[in-house]
């Protein structure tokens, strides 16, 4: 492990100049970036961060104040298991490989690209949520968050810069360029380019759509190219506290909104709170583009990439026996005729629709601790997951009307259900009035509830963030 050389890695990167070079002169592009899309009002501050220091799970990060610029931004990737085997697809039991076969090579820079850009787009959504932070918990969660997601980018470009030649590095480039909501050079999934300048969609970000990122980044965890694989899998080490993060940050919303609304006979707003029906709504939105990311229900690249070995299924080695996947259906349901048939379809081209199935059951779980929550507060009000069917942009969904319980219906019909099921401005508006920054330590804006633990060893009342 060289952590203190200009770029810290465990990849040997001294002993390969030309790679080194090349990804020394990407560094001072990535900086530029950082100060122009990162944190706003906040690169000089000294934050309490975590930084790899090790892949070890028992010991991988050390805790200290640093200024966000100076951040050690590396490449690091886990140890290899042994002689390790491809797992799964047509090429399963044979030596997975280090370097990329020519017939994989735009099938394995898609899926890096693609996962690259989601990196700097998710710090460029956020940018300027640390001025209404409700806490300095929260706020230095969120500067951990980014330059997580800063790190996760550079674990994506040493893979482009070390095994696709100038393709790689233009690519590597490019994800620079590109700006999240931009008319020109947007981000290169929809779910990238929503705006978030309110926390509650932090929150509901982080919990589903980084979710989605937890299920991808476990799939291609399990690659045969092996330097993908070492890769996704310190990556989800580090995926685990943005998880946790959106999880237990809507909890908390959940909480005091319940709070609230028994105290107040029913209007949480009358003393400051969210009400639960516009939470419902930030969830209904948020589930809705995070299951665009999966990719199209039927889908023939998803088969090819398991058939190569790159890309398996949710913890193909521990959950599954057969791991060629030749025979066996999944019934999707599809529109045809203007109804909603079960169409039997081969498991392979049925992976991202496997994978998506699995993301919602992970998800029901939280949602079934969150109503825990309000009912014990003695609140009448449950948290629901949207249909899947429901406000889809891509897949066999995009293009046809559905209310919020899967059914088929008319424009008109679904317009209202659009009105009814997803924030409003008024409802947006109604949340950003509520986003007041608070930087006494251990103190917590009155629309969530305080934190149950502080970070680290430290108390919830420590300094996360000196201002």
């Amino acid at each position: 492990m060289s952590l203190h050389d200009q770029i810290p890695n465990n990849v040997d990167l001294s002993h390969d100049r030309r790679l080194q070079k090349a990804l020394e002169s990407w560094q001072p592009k990535f900086l530029d970036w950082w100060r122009e899309m990162g944190p706003e009002g906040f690169q000089e501050k000294d934050v309490y961060l975590r930084t790899a220091v090790s892949v070890d799970k028992n010991g991988w990060a050390d805790y200290n104040y640093v200024k966000m610029p100076d951040y050690r931004w590396g490449i690091f990737l886990t140890p290899e298991e042994g002689e390790r085997k491809v797992g799964f697809g047509d090429m399963v039991n044979t030596d997975s490989f280090d370097e990329v076969p020519g017939e994989f090579r735009n099938s394995l820079r898609r899926l890096i690209v693609t996962q690259g850009d989601t990196e700097p787009g998710s710090v460029e959504q956020q940018r300027t949520l640390g001025s209404c932070a409700p806490s300095l918990y929260d706020m230095r969660n969120l500067f951990q968050v980014n330059v997580e997601e800063g790190r996760h980018l550079w674990a994506m470009v040493y893979l482009l810069h070390r095994f696709f030649g100038r393709d790689g590095r233009d690519e590597a480039d490019d994800m620079l360029e590109r700006r999240s909501g931009n008319a020109d050079k947007p981000r290169i999934l929809e779910a990238f380019n929503q705006p978030i300048d309110d926390w509650l969609s932090f929150f509901c970000f982080t919990m589903f759509v980084d979710r989605d990122g937890k299920f991808q980044l476990a799939t291609l965890a399990e690659s045969g190219f092996s330097p993908m694989r070492r890769s996704c899998r310190f990556m989800l080490t580090e995926e685990a506290h943005h998880l946790y993060v959106g999880d237990t940050g809507i909890q908390r919303v959940v909480k005091r909104s319940a709070e609230l609304t028994r105290e107040s006979g029913g209007d949480p707003y009358s003393l400051g709170g969210i009400p639960l029906e516009i939470v419902q709504k930030y969830i209904n939105y948020w589930v809705t583009y995070a299951m665009d990311l999966f990719g199209g229900e039927i889908s023939s690249n998803a088969a090819d990439f398991f058939a190569a070995g790159l890309k398996g299924r949710y913890n193909e080695a521990k959950k599954y026996t057969e791991h060629e996947v030749n025979s066996g259906e999944y019934e999707i349901p599809v529109v045809e005729g203007g109804k909603i048939v079960n169409r039997k379809v081969p498991m392979r081209n049925a992976m991202n629709e496997l994978l998506r199935d699995e993301y919602l059951a992970d998800s029901v779980s939280a949602l079934k601790r969150w109503n825990k929550i309000i009912a014990d507060e003695g609140v009448d009000f449950e948290l629901t997951q949207p249909n899947k069917r429901f406000h889809r942009h891509q897949g066999q969904y995009a293009g046809h009307f559905f209310n919020n319980d899967g059914d088929l219906v008319s424009e008109d019909e679904y317009k209202a259900c659009v009105a009814a099921a997803l924030p409003t401005k008024e409802d947006r508006d109604l949340v950003k009035s509520l986003m007041q920054q608070v930087t006494e330590p251990g103190k917590v804006a009155n629309w969530i509830a305080p934190p149950k633990k502080g970070i680290g060893d430290k108390d919830t009342d420590f300094e996360y963030v000196k201002l």
